[in-house]
């Protein structure tokens, strides 16, 4: 049962949680939790403003003595990524999520868990209400549609926040301290055709369906080489149209640019007397995937259906140069970091993929900690389409937060950290896009660092998040702001 989620400790943290599981919260839905939010700072009595683009800031002043220590910001947003199984009904714009409490684990079923932010949120709710904890000033600022575009951050004023200190709710590992991330930009590429290519005489129609790989999160787990169901398809879709003489419909795979895409479908048409060898190529190509991503995947499933023909096929030099130009589009990862190994430096994510009658559009989102290889990797990417013919536009760009290992913040927190727990906690960069690297930019003095409980396969119905993990960082977090008078 989701209510069970209640019971768990610490209990502040998990009964807002919970709260947050019932209120649907996609990005560009976020009016529901920010209403949610904004009553509660309201029903505790505590300044609570609400800006131009949405975002909800709390005010809470500081406990007796505790007047003199530097105002907190603590920062995490409202809203999560909405990625089930292709198996499951959910509406995500009206159903709460399903969430069970297994082991050490909460998770949810079939779906996201919104932990990602909502554990962030949640932590943020709870230092509010804790009428026991002792602190210096706090503002709690609570940030929409993060997810696609950071539009919260960016919509934020340089006169808005009062502190120059803030710490950061939306990292994802216990016991590192995160003080830089990459920064990012969308690709957005379209391909238009003249829709009356006729299917030719003789022609069967197969739908191709790729499915059961992890997907996850397209900064965090990008490094842990899992498969792109575009990537695959495509490099199936090549050797069909070269060895079986098929021809290209439709295709479809990944619905959001910060996903790992774990499905993709394709509708081609086949010479009739190829529909043994083709059937037999898919199976091949399903154990030739599962062998070469052994160890990482371990569902992959490929499959194909005889289906009625479609109307119209992709005129073939098109559909040509979308294969050789999917297939030459670099994935994955790209570089990696001199100064904090083991982190990535630059990546791209062939995010999506959809065809409708005339026209074809493509997103990647590229992330990279340095902004000359970012606009490297777009411009190599940019090419690659360009010769396909493709119109290739740039949005969404931000910049990374770049790091600062002196800052005093972060030489307090790991001091709390050692006192705490008897070791060092680890600094790290992590290679995806927190509000930090725009709030930065906004406001340059600010000193940040990012904070945050396991969670584990984030943007991926694979989410979980760590319950020890989380009473750690509800700990962590309580012990730094008590004793936030070091930084006065």
């Amino acid at each position: 049962m989701a209510t069970e989620i209640k019971s768990l400790s610490p209990n502040l943290v998990w009964n807002y949680f919970y709260q947050l599981t019932q209120i649907p919260r996609p990005t560009g839905h976020t009016a529901a939790v920010a209403l949610h939010v904004e009553k509660f700072g309201k029903q505790l009595g505590l300044e609570t403003l609400r800006d131009q683009v949405g975002n909800v800031l709390i005010r809470k002043p500081a406990t007796a003595g505790m007047e003199s220590a530097k105002p907190v910001i603590l920062q995490a947003h409202l809203d999560m990524v909405p990625q089930k199984n292709a198996s499951v009904k959910h509406d995500f714009l009206t159903d709460p999520i399903d969430a069970y409490v297994d082991g050490d684990w909460v998770k949810a079923r079939e779906t996201t868990l919104g932990a990602d932010n909502g554990i962030g949120v949640a932590l943020a709710m709870a230092t509010l209400a804790d009428k026991a904890l002792k602190h210096g000033p706090i503002e709690a600022l609570f940030t929409i549609d993060e997810e696609v575009g950071m539009d919260g951050a960016f919509g934020l004023k340089p006169d808005f926040l009062q502190g120059r200190t803030l710490i950061n709710c939306d990292s994802e590992e216990e016991g590192q301290l995160f003080v830089g991330c990459a920064g990012g930009a969308d690709l957005n590429i379209s391909l238009q055709y003249k829709d009356d290519t006729e299917v030719p005489s003789g022609d069967m129609a197969v739908r191709l369906s790729l499915s059961g790989l992890k997907g996850g999160h397209s900064g965090v787990d990008i490094h842990l080489g899992r498969a792109n169901a575009n990537k695959l398809l495509f490099r199936f879709l090549k050797a069909a149209v070269s060895g079986y003489g098929a021809r290209l419909s439709e295709v479809a795979g990944g619905d959001l640019r910060n996903a790992i895409p774990r499905e993709a479908t394709a509708l081609i048409t086949i010479p009739a007397s190829n529909a043994d060898l083709l059937w037999e190529a898919v199976s091949d190509y399903q154990e030739m995937f599962r062998t070469d991503y052994a160890g990482i995947e371990d569902r992959i499933y490929f499959a194909a259906e005889k289906v009625y023909l479609p109307k119209t096929l992709i005129p073939e030099e098109i559909q040509d140069d979308l294969i050789n130009a999917v297939e030459a589009c670099q994935n994955g990862v790209i570089s990696m970091l001199n100064d904090f190994p083991g982190t990535v430096e630059s990546s791209s994510n062939l995010a999506v993929v959809k065809s409708e009658p005339g026209r074809l559009d493509l997103k990647i989102l590229v992330r990279s900690s340095s902004e000359s290889r970012k606009e490297w990797v777009c411009s190599s990417l940019e090419s690659v389409f360009s010769l396909a013919g493709a119109k290739v536009e740039m949005s969404g760009g931000y910049n990374g937060w770049q790091p600062d290992i002196h800052s005093p913040l972060l030489q307090l927190m790991e001091k709390t950290y050692q006192d705490l727990y008897g070791k060092n906690p680890a600094v790290k960069v992590m290679h995806a896009g927190l509000e930090c690297g725009i709030i930065q930019g906004i406001y340059p003095d600010m000193d940040m660092v990012s904070i945050g409980p396991d969670l584990q396969h984030p943007h991926s119905p694979d989410e979980r998040v760590s319950i020890s993990s989380v009473e750690k960082v509800w700990k962590f977090l309580c012990t730094t702001l008590e004793r936030m008078t070091k930084l006065a």
